[in-house]
């Protein structure tokens, strides 16, 4: 007998089901949260038994991951894309998704079958930035559509080693009504797709889109249905693009790919730490910082602003770095030190375009506002990290070592951050036990 479709309706709020549509949940009360979903039943249960096999017979066969060549990307990857994988890869409108793809393809394409299949762009539209990248175009197939189930019959009846769609919220399946971009949607296309990939040990790409907060925007689900999950960070206008993994079923998460937007498309960059130092003037305001990106040490230049506001409340803002952290550190400047700032207006930037999260910079934060506060600079060439307490104190950070590496490899005179084993066998690493010792000891008028 055929199968039998029954329609149904989730909560996206709660996941509450009910068979009939209603404007309001039954269950949480939320209002327009119930989205269409299609479940396909047999009439006849089927009595097939699970195919098993042992572990050791599968590591016998030999699935080689696709190399595209692009060092970066493959790190990222894990060493390389997995047949049979499913990607997601999400960012901001105009990071560069598209174009970073299109490279990947081309790349993947001089030794393997590929399909490139836009949603949001016509074929034309492809090939015009195919030529403009400089992109061999031979080897790559491309197709525009929105239907799932036509990319899943492409994908079962030619031999790809790689397919990639560009969006999974602009592809529908044909029996949800529902349409594209809507929760039921996205997973029931993302499934239907991961299905095929995993039967025939294609590899699929499935670029995400974001909310404005950030988050791929869609179910939760559909990054748990994904085996690695891609981030392109970084200014759509400027300054480093950055893949970063945030899942990877085949891989570790402390690899990323650090990259420059030129008219060619994107381009690995070697020493990123001297391309962002290149035209630092040292001044009051200006501090090197030594971040981890990953598992790669990078140095980073924190600039700080600071003015006697015109106003009767200061004005405080951030570009790089997360603005409580920064009002956070300017209220401990205050209280365990003899700085008073709050009269000031505090402005706060990160060089090239990089976002930091880790508390390390804590300390190149501080020294920063304390150094354009007073107008004055560092002592010595050194760069700076650690996190800073409540109480003042500098606390120890992970990966010392790489960052001193780093700072000595770029030439500084050496670094200024918590104790560490490191400190007894480097000379040029100094010892910040508290804030207010760090700046009487390693500030000075120029």
């Amino acid at each position: 007998m055929p199968k039998k479709e029954t329609i149904f309706y989730v909560c996206s709020n709660c996941g509450f089901e009910t068979s009939s549509w209603s404007g309001k949940c039954f269950n949480c009360g939320e209002w327009n949260s119930l989205e269409e979903k299609v479940l396909i039943s047999s009439a006849k249960k089927s009595s097939k038994k699970l195919v098993v096999s042992k572990i050791k017979d599968n590591l016998n066969k030999d699935f080689k991951r696709l190399i595209s060549g692009i060092d970066q990307i493959d790190a990222v990857m894990g060493g390389g894309i997995v047949p049979g994988s499913v990607i997601l890869l999400a960012g901001q409108p105009g990071i560069g998704k598209s174009t970073v793809l299109l490279q990947l393809a081309n790349a993947i394409s001089k030794k393997n079958k590929v399909l490139y299949v836009s949603g949001e762009e016509s074929v034309h539209q492809i090939s015009l930035r195919a030529k403009r990248l400089k992109i061999d175009t031979d080897n790559i197939e491309v197709a525009s559509s929105n239907s799932a189930d036509q990319i899943a019959v492409n994908m079962s009846a030619n031999d790809y080693q790689l397919v990639i769609v560009d969006s999974i919220q602009t592809v529908s399946c044909d029996n949800i009504s529902s349409s594209a971009g809507s929760v039921s949607q996205i997973t029931n296309s993302t499934y239907l797709l991961s299905s095929i990939a995993k039967q025939r040990n294609i590899a699929i790409i499935l670029v995400g889109h974001v909310t404005k907060e950030g988050n791929i925007a869609g179910p939760k689900v559909l990054e748990h249905l994904v085996d690695v999950v891609v981030h392109v960070e970084g200014d759509r206008y400027g300054g480093f693009k950055i893949l970063r993994p945030v899942k990877n079923r085949f891989g570790s998460i402390e690899e990323t790919g650090i990259f420059e937007m030129t008219e060619e498309g994107f381009r690995a960059v070697d020493n990123p730490s001297a391309a962002l130092l290149s035209e630092r003037q040292v001044s009051d305001g200006s501090v090197v910082f030594a971040t981890i990106e990953g598992n790669r040490p990078l140095l980073v230049e924190v600039q700080a602003l600071v003015n006697r506001t015109s106003y009767g409340y200061p004005k405080r803002a951030s570009s790089g770095i997360d603005l409580n952290r920064v009002n956070l550190l300017v209220a401990v400047l205050e209280r365990r030190t003899k700085l008073k700032l709050s009269d000031m207006d505090i402005y706060i930037n990160i060089v090239g375009g990089i976002r930091i999260s880790e508390p390390a910079a804590d300390l190149a934060v501080c020294m920063a506002i304390a150094s354009a506060t007073r107008g004055m600079q560092l002592k010595y060439d050194y760069v700076v990290f650690g996190e800073v307490g409540l109480s003042g104190e500098i606390r120890h950070v992970s990966f010392i070592e790489k960052r001193v590496s780093e700072a000595q490899k770029l030439g500084f005179d050496g670094t200024i951050g918590p104790s560490s084993k490191l400190s007894k066998e480097v000379s040029k690493h100094r010892v910040a036990r508290d804030i207010k010792s760090a700046l009487n000891q390693f500030l000075t008028k120029q």
